[in-house]
């Protein structure tokens, strides 16, 4: 059975695009604005998980988390934290708080599906964790994501994948490299899954979203005692990976503390709980991941030189969907058969003019970005085939003459027209009768237009 989750956050939009990307999922998701409220949900619903926002902890609020555990124990509490939120977030995790998940970047369309992995798989490690299922089981669902998962027919995607095959038969340290997006997680999965460690647990941890102490924990643990409000062991993510494999994602933003502690381990497979002195001995396979260049953060002094050369002994780069252009229609038309099964609906591809922006677009989020794009359009369409209507304004607005490429001709005359009418309605301050007077048409058939085209205020920022 799914695990039940409820989300406490004031904001409604962003409320409502993490609930729309978690029931996607078969999540049952359960909302409130408020902390008090919150409690009847609790009293009424058997919630697994907690999502809360950071600004709701304040006043007599604070020790909401410890307070829920002390009623609930297995309930799982997520803070969703601004930058600048980290300090609150250690001070909770004493009162109760398990994880933090970074808000700010939560709510980019390109990181959203990246998130939901985070919050699936703290889900799952706890119950890992707590031996609720074993390492076995663990194993037999990451056993979904293999090679074959990889979609790809360009030269590069297949020279990673290949190299990614030879590596995973043995226990080198490997390190993926590239942009944001690439699907560097799915390759660490599928090395995993490749190699003599695959009946073991896959485990991942994204650096970025944790501060120093909090990144500790979550790697190392802690024993009882460690600080005000441990009351008992945590095991940490490398006590929970033995035998397996650990995944660093964003290996380039680990505070350099934690980098000590970390090389230690890759030199002598030794490490030590936050509070202990004893030390312990683990047989772990770790692979990491940056869209940093490791090596001019080196020459910076932001990463220690010596962490590099032991993360660095086999790099796998993965290319951008810049690089591999023919890849793009192959990977839209997966994810709108993989969305049009999720959402009930009978599509039966896209329009040439739908094509033709996707693959001219520039694709900064890479696969990620394309995939929440497709997920977009599949929610918008109410057809057989997906048209341009559904793309956001920032793809239909992108020039590829801007951008050092040339032949945008081939854009369909309605999506200029479309684009000219947003400027116009944007200039008017969406004022339908002086935007109609000087598009030179009637009120009604801009109304009409506004319609077909999918337009409104928020358009450019969807």
């Amino acid at each position: 059975m799914l695990k039940q989750i409820l989300i406490i956050d004031k904001d409604i939009k962003f409320g409502n695009l993490l609930t729309r990307m978690l029931t996607l999922d078969g999540y049952p998701v359960y909302r409130s604005f408020d902390i008090k409220a919150s409690y009847e949900v609790l009293r009424e619903q058997s919630i697994d998980m907690v999502l809360i926002d950071s600004t709701l902890m304040h006043d007599e609020h604070t020790l909401y988390p410890k307070l829920v555990k002390e009623m609930y124990p297995d309930i799982l509490i997520i803070m969703l934290t601004a930058n600048n939120d980290f300090f609150k977030c250690i001070q909770l995790i004493k009162n109760g708080v398990d994880d933090c998940i970074n808000k700010k970047k939560t709510i980019d369309r390109i990181t959203i599906g990246k998130t939901i992995e985070t919050i699936k798989q703290s889900l799952y490690q706890k119950e890992v964790i707590a031996g609720v299922v074993s390492d076995k089981d663990y194993s037999k669902t990451e056993h979904m994501f293999g090679f074959d998962n990889i979609i790809g027919d360009s030269t590069l995607i297949k020279e990673a994948i290949n190299m990614a095959k030879r590596v995973a038969r043995t226990d080198a340290t490997i390190l993926l490299s590239g942009e944001t997006g690439t699907g560097k997680e799915l390759f660490a999965k599928a090395i995993h899954n490749a190699s003599p460690r695959n009946e073991m647990p896959f485990l991942a941890l994204n650096c970025s979203s944790f501060s120093k102490d909090l990144l500790e924990s979550e790697l190392f643990g802690y024993v009882a005692g460690a600080f005000t409000g441990a009351f008992k062991d945590k095991k940490g993510l490398i006590e929970v990976a033995n035998g397996g494999t650990l995944f660093l994602d964003e290996i380039g933003d680990m505070d350099m503390e934690v980098q000590v502690k970390l090389l230690r381990l890759l030199e002598s497979g030794e490490w030590i709980k936050m509070g202990d002195t004893k030390i312990r001995k683990i047989n772990l396979r770790i692979i990491s991941a940056t869209h940093k260049d490791l090596k001019d953060e080196v020459t910076k002094g932001a990463f220690r030189e010596d962490l590099f050369y032991r993360l660095n002994i086999f790099n796998i780069y993965l290319p951008s969907l810049r690089d591999r252009k023919q890849d793009i229609l192959l990977l839209a038309n997966y994810y709108v058969r993989l969305f049009s099964k999720k959402m009930g609906k009978r599509l039966g591809g896209m329009t040439k003019e739908y094509e033709s922006i996707l693959e001219k677009y520039y694709w900064k989020g890479n696969i990620r970005e394309l995939k929440n794009t497709i997920e977009r359009s599949v929610i918008l369409s109410d057809g057989i085939v997906i048209s341009e209507n559904t793309l956001p304004y920032e793809i239909l607005s992108y020039s590829p003459s801007l951008n050092g490429n040339i032949d945008d001709t081939t854009y369909a005359l309605n999506v200029f027209e479309r684009l000219h009418i947003y400027k116009v309605l944007t200039a008017t301050k969406w004022n339908k009768v002086e935007a109609a007077k000087l598009l030179n048409i009637s009120v009604s058939t801009l109304y009409r237009k506004i319609e077909d085209y999918m337009l409104s205020v928020e358009t450019h920022r969807s």
